[in-house]
């Protein structure tokens, strides 16, 4: 009878626990996920708070917020190429010092379409504008995010957003997004906030990898039994031979 096949059966019982390590992590994955979903699910159900309140509660994304933004009507801007509802076209980024405030904020005003060439108008004024912006987060750009060309950015880079807008001072680093007009008297212009950008695709991950596992402990139990049946046959015609020189 041949050795019993401890190479394959440790291979099998290391592989056996990276398959059930990586389906438990993400079923671990998918409890956070879904917290994740709840939590900015109920930001967003929040009703708009004052600016202050908001930024004291610390957990932005999401949130909207009160804020009241001189001149931001006629401020000066530069494009964000974007698509919206699959229509290409850009999103107009100004920024905004809050009444009272040590920090400038990021405002993005809405959503041009590319067939739309008129703009709003820039004129400095320090006139009052009273919004509701929603906080949203977002990755840096990478490396090989294109360069901005003739006042178009092609990624949200806050910092250099700023830089082209010749803000002074602390800048904070999150994208608020106008969800009431800014400029009712421009309707080409288009106030909303991106939907919110989960995947939650966790749940499939894990019945894979806990599949693959369940395939491989199959496959070694075929194995290990066809090597039986293999060693039976084998193993009674050494003992007939045996009986034989006897």
């Amino acid at each position: 009878m041949k050795r019993f096949p401890w190479i394959l059966t440790v291979l099998t019982v290391l592989g056996l626990i990276l398959l059930i390590g990586l389906g438990v992590w993400q079923v671990e994955r998918l409890k956070w996920k879904e917290g994740l979903i709840a939590a900015a699910d109920a930001a967003a159900a929040k009703p708009p708070a004052p600016l202050e309140q908001v930024l004291a509660e610390g957990d932005l994304e999401f949130r909207k917020a009160l804020i009241v933004c001189p001149g931001l009507a006629s401020a000066p801007f530069v494009e964000l190429q974007s698509i919206h509802d699959g229509e290409a076209g850009v999103r107009l980024i100004s920024a905004c010092k809050p009444a009272g405030a040590d920090f400038t904020l990021l405002v993005d005003r809405g959503f041009v379409g590319d067939g739309v060439t008129a703009r709003p108008r820039v004129l400095e004024t320090t006139l009052p504008l009273v919004m509701v912006g929603e906080f949203r987060t977002f990755d840096k750009p990478g490396a090989m995010s294109p360069a901005p060309r003739d006042g178009r950015f092609y990624a949200r880079d806050t910092a250099a957003m700023a830089r082209a807008l010749n803000v002074s001072g602390p800048v904070r680093p999150e994208a608020v997004f106008a969800i009431t007009a800014v400029n009712p008297e421009f309707p080409a212009l288009r106030p909303s906030a991106p939907p919110a950008a989960f995947s939650n695709n966790h749940f499939g991950y894990a019945l894979t990898w806990f599949g693959l596992a369940i395939a491989l402990a199959g496959f070694y139990v075929a194995l290990l039994r066809r090597r039986i049946k293999k060693d039976g046959p084998q193993a009674a015609a050494h003992r007939v031979r045996g009986d034989r020189k006897d």
